[in-house]
């Protein structure tokens, strides 16, 4: 395809700015990719410390069922088939100091039955539940790319589940968990990150490991993010590391490049910051046009993630694991914790020398302010802080497992601190706004008032966060920069001749 010799800057090399940036390639446009550290992903990453890999992002990706729409969208932007998934049967296992437990099934059925065998005084609401699920099986989530209440096919699939979206959206999974008397399942529901979540993400989650369609792919966050950076540069496109942008261009309202750190400015038709969005109104444009923060929605908090290399083969235990604690874990002023999760990646071959496994711990926190004053006035109390919540984390673990400690090592903590000197992500906040009871589904804005041949893609235009919500953001991005220079959007126009192809040959 000839190209149109018009030039988009991407800023951010996450999720969704390569994403945005192989549409743009795809679509004729020569793009180019500032990214500020030395590897592409932002929060969709994972780090080396000596034998072990250690993730942070990639739970499960939405799409892993090859019959599903979604595995079909990510088909645009790369090859997922090169992917290898894994569907564990066992989704979490949650667990009181004192040593009983409940396995929490991935599959509807088996989840279900497991539930009323342990709990038959929460059956109508165990049931309740269970068939919300079921109801969602064959739900495709709708590419919020496209104005769904114009397109009647759309609408038309939509219809049958509009009063179960409302039903399950409008309560929280804390709230929601007050329905249980169980008090695993009131933990399971209703505490740990989800809990200010409306409840329909828990029933959609469940809806699509149910289906197959949620699965880990091995190598974790960056295996994704490696394969959709190699199709960008196979396409044509430039992934500029170590880049950071330090200034949106703008003349007459109109966005036309940036300038880098380094003092290199590079001209564009159109300049899409895939980047935090505070920090993209805020700093790179210096409060113009206007602030992403000034959203009525909540964001996620963010975290620190305990993270120990083992010297043992830990696959007798679950791949995730929520630890009930008998007391409140004090992580920083205002913020104490009722449970621990842990993920213990056995799973994955990558993150591991034979025999051994890569364990972390994920510790939300809203109080990101404390550890970014402590980095920044009293190093050595910061550090230790640090090492109190290791050391907690660890003693904690000694409970499931008395004689971990003696084969720990490697010990690695992250603060948000951290994470907002890798991401620059506001408040540290590990995803965006949250989909809370309200919050609404659809994208926001991904323009700026006033501001021309500017757009912005990922998980601040749109609540829920995740990966879909980059792809289906870069997606949008890349359709109203077609728009307005009038030239075809690629796949629209792919699965038109797709179409024609198939009936000629019928």
């Amino acid at each position: 395809m000839a190209r149109t010799s018009r030039k988009i800057v991407i800023i951010g090399g996450g999720i969704a700015g390569l994403c945005a940036a192989v549409y743009g390639q795809k679509c004729s446009y020569d793009v180019e990719v500032m990214e500020q550290h030395d590897n592409a992903g932002g929060l969709a990453t994972s780090w080396r410390r000596g034998d072990y890999i250690f993730e942070t992002c990639l739970h499960w990706l939405l799409g892993a069922n090859p019959e599903r729409g979604m595995h079909a969208l990510w088909r645009e932007v790369f090859d997922i088939d090169r992917l290898n998934f894994l569907h564990p049967e066992v989704f979490a296992r949650i667990e009181i100091e004192h040593g009983e437990f409940l396995d929490v099934y991935a599959n509807v059925e088996r989840m279900e039955e497991e539930f009323l065998n342990r709990a038959p005084q929460d059956a109508t609401e165990i049931r309740r539940f269970s068939a919300a699920v079921r109801r969602f099986t064959n739900f495709e989530l709708p590419d919020p790319s496209e104005p769904w209440p114009r397109n009647w096919t759309t609408l038309a699939r939509m219809l049958p589940y509009l009063q179960q979206i409302r039903r399950w959206s409008t309560i929280s999974c804390a709230e929601y968990s007050k329905r249980f008397t169980h008090p695993l399942l009131r933990s399971f529901f209703g505490e740990g990150g989800s809990a200010q979540l409306a409840a329909l993400a828990l029933v959609l989650m469940f809806a699509w490991l149910t289906e197959r369609d949620a699965g880990y792919a091995i190598g974790g966050s960056q295996a994704i993010i490696g394969l959709i950076a190699d199709n960008l540069r196979n396409l044509g496109g430039r992934l500029r590391t170590g880049a950071p942008v330090e200034k949106i261009l703008v003349e007459r309202d109109t966005a036309v490049g940036v300038r880098l750190a380094s003092g290199e400015t590079i001209a564009a038709d159109w300049v899409i910051s895939a980047a935090d969005g505070h920090a993209t109104t805020d700093r790179l444009l210096g409060g113009r046009y206007g602030d992403v923060s000034d959203h009525t929605l909540k964001a996620f908090p963010s975290y620190l993630q305990v993270s120990l290399g083992v010297a043992r083969d830990l696959s007798q235990q679950p791949g995730y694991m929520i630890r009930v604690l008998d007391r409140p874990l004090v992580i920083d002023p205002g913020t104490e914790l009722s449970q621990l999760a842990f993920r213990f990646f056995h799973f994955d071959p990558s993150f591991a020398p034979p025999g051994k496994t890569a364990v972390t711990s994920f510790i939300p926190t809203e109080n990101w302010e404390f550890w970014m004053r402590l980095r920044q006035s009293d190093l050595t109390r910061y550090q230790a802080e640090k090492q109190r919540i290791a050391d907690a984390v660890i003693a904690c673990l000694e409970r499931s497992l008395p004689d971990i400690r003696r084969v720990i090592e490697l010990i690695d903590v992250s603060s948000p601190a951290t994470v907002i000197r890798y991401t620059n992500n506001w408040r540290g906040s590990y995803e965006g706004w949250l989909l809370t009871p309200g919050a609404g589904y659809r994208p926001l804005r991904n323009t700026l008032p006033g501001l021309r041949h500017f757009l912005m893609a990922g998980q601040w235009v749109m609540p829920g966060g995740g990966l879909p919500s980059g792809l289906f953001t870069a997606r949008s991005a890349i359709q109203a920069v077609c728009r307005a220079d009038r030239v075809p959007f690629l796949w629209r126009g792919a699965i038109s001749r797709a179409r024609k192809v198939l009936k000629a040959t019928a």
